[in-house]
């Protein structure tokens, strides 16, 4: 899978800028998946959400809650009112 730059930004600041290959958020219309090439896109994240990015095989889920994600031709942004990766 072709990689894309993922931005995750929280109150506090910046919290994750890199690439990854697919990230799949729970919106308040449900699951929504993102690859590269994806057309630009805007949905609010659900209050009580979870995040997961994939960077090929690897996987990293998180609890994400409340805000935005939105795709644009250059990067894909997750502005969340917070996020915290599971251990």
């Amino acid at each position: 899978m072709k990689a894309f730059k993922l931005q995750i930004v929280t109150p506090e600041g910046m919290y994750f800028d890199g690439e990854c290959t697919q990230v799949t958020v729970k919106s308040t219309e449900g699951g929504v998946s993102i690859l590269a090439g994806h057309i630009p896109y805007v949905t609010t994240l659900d209050t009580d959400g979870w995040c997961r990015v994939y960077d090929g095989d690897n996987k990293r889920q998180a609890y994400c809650s409340g805000g935005m994600l939105t795709v644009s031709k250059d990067v894909t942004r997750i502005v969340a009112s917070v996020f915290r990766w599971e251990e």
